[in-house]
């Protein structure tokens, strides 16, 4: 049996270490920096001790716990500056979610696909699974993100009633692919080819609840030094002055750079399936599950919540999600289609860092 490597621990116990520094340290220059560097260490600890219960539990299951995982650090990222934010935080949320799905459909899943064919020509992947998923995405983005611009005037926003509604819909969603993953039709995210990671023998009991309790302690440090974090970054983003969506693209990024980063890996070592599973299903759990906990939130501290797009990023979401549709159609993949995702990203960042 493998030890625990000693970053994983060191990294979420630096973290906690500058949590409690923090009450005498001010959080500016180079203390700024060392924060930071905290805050990657411990993401990375976090999906690190993912994978070693995902390994346990073996696929799609594996694929699902970083998912959930990472949602949950996205989740209490935005809840944490809600509560301390007031109404100008209303749009943080739709922000966050939308960086996440441009982030992963355009961004993540075009690296993969150009990383998987400069290596291997072509690609092929199990497109039931897939298309079931890009399917959940659609219908989710379209309920959360689109449809608040059509209920009522003026704003885009929901009433109480018709975000509790959305809100439940989309946890039932979110609940109903989790159960076609993982029990009804599970052969549709299974890879084709065979893992040579799953040749490892998986670790044991002892080490598994390890690397729960650690997941634990690595994703609380996460939220509170990007509590920490939260109002220097805003402030760099007004001086610069960025679109302050851009706090919603950072901190989508910081949560999804280790998925993304095991998503590509996968995919050149010819495990498209795999890549897959690990984007859309972070999108699914992003929207299916961070939405229904910011409709509570408001709901209970009485906080507006915008979640309608504007029409520049309307127009991003259906376009990126007309090209997935296309790029899931046959079941194999080329250079090209990576490329088409990855134009679409470069767009999307530019309209997200110039105003």
């Amino acid at each position: 049996m493998k030890a625990i490597p000693w970053w994983s621990w060191a990294c979420p116990l630096v973290a906690w270490v500058l949590l409690v520094a923090k009450t005498f340290l001010p959080v500016e220059g180079p203390i700024l920096v060392i924060f930071v560097l905290a805050l990657g260490g411990a993401v990375f600890a976090g999906v690190h001790f993912a994978e070693v219960i995902a390994h346990k539990l073996g696929e799609p299951f594996g694929t699902l716990v970083l998912a959930v995982a990472v949602t949950i650090i996205e989740v209490a990222l935005i809840v944490s500056v809600m509560l301390g934010g007031g109404a100008d935080k209303a749009a943080l949320a739709r922000d966050t979610v939308f960086s996440a799905v441009m982030i992963v459909c355009a961004g993540v899943v075009g690296f993969c696909l150009l990383a998987g064919a400069t290596r291997h020509r072509e690609q092929e992947f199990r497109i039931q699974g897939a298309n079931g998923a890009l399917a959940v995405i659609i219908a989710l983005s379209g309920l959360t993100m689109v449809l608040p611009n059509y209920t009522q005037e003026p704003g885009p926003s929901f009433t109480v009633s018709q975000l509790e509604f959305v809100g439940l819909v989309s946890l039932v969603m979110y609940g109903v692919f989790v159960f076609v993953q993982t029990v009804r039709h599970r052969e549709y995210f299974l890879p084709e080819v065979a893992d040579e990671d799953s040749h490892a023998a998986p670790p044991s009991n002892a080490m598994t609840l390890a690397s729960l309790g650690l997941l634990i302690v690595s994703l609380v440090a996460v939220v509170g030094l990007a509590k920490a974090l939260s109002p220097a970054v805003e402030a760099a983003v007004k001086q610069s002055g960025a679109p302050q969506s851009l706090v919603g693209v950072i901190i989508a990024a910081v949560v999804l750079l280790p998925e993304s980063l095991a998503a590509v890996r996968a995919a050149r070592m010819n495990r498209l399936q795999t890549s897959l599973n690990l984007a859309f299903g972070s999108v699914i759990a992003s929207i299916g599950l961070t939405i229904p906990v910011v409709a509570v939130v408001s709901v209970l501290i009485h906080q507006p919540l915008t979640l309608g797009l504007d029409p520049k990023e309307t127009v991003m979401l259906a376009l990126t999600m007309l090209i997935s549709t296309l790029t899931i159609a046959t079941g194999r993949t080329s250079i090209l289609q990576g490329a088409i995702h990855l134009m679409l990203f470069a767009v999307f960042l530019f309209f997200a860092v110039v105003p």
